[in-house]
């Protein structure tokens, strides 16, 4: 397995992170579930800081080479600022993981 870091500043972007979570409960969340070889995905930001990213987890560094249905490039004007790459040691969901991971987060809430 595979996993793929990447982060953004948004202080010099076209856009903010309010603006990021309406396109992932709207378009990207929707169009990555259908993403081959994906397993798992998770965006993080930190509006304190301006910060947006995200971290994936691939069956492989093969499937991570596929074409993304993401526009955050286009939204956020620019290229990630970080991108790290890395293998996968081990996993574990922890004791009471009785609730599904797809649609948690800020993006989903309220």
């Amino acid at each position: 397995m595979f996993v793929r870091l990447v982060l953004w500043s948004l202080a010099d972007s076209k856009t903010t992170v309010a603006e990021l979570r309406r396109y992932l409960r709207d378009e990207s969340v929707d169009a990555f579930s259908e993403v081959e070889g994906l397993r798992f995905k998770a965006w993080i930001s930190d509006e304190a800081t301006e910060r947006w990213g995200a971290v994936y987890l691939w069956e492989s560094a093969e499937a991570a080479s596929a074409e993304l249905p993401s526009r955050a490039r286009e939204l956020i004007g620019k290229d990630p600022d970080v991108v790290e790459e890395f293998d996968l040691e081990a996993t574990v969901e922890g004791r009471n993981a009785e609730e599904e991971l797809s649609r948690l987060g800020l993006a989903f809430e309220g």
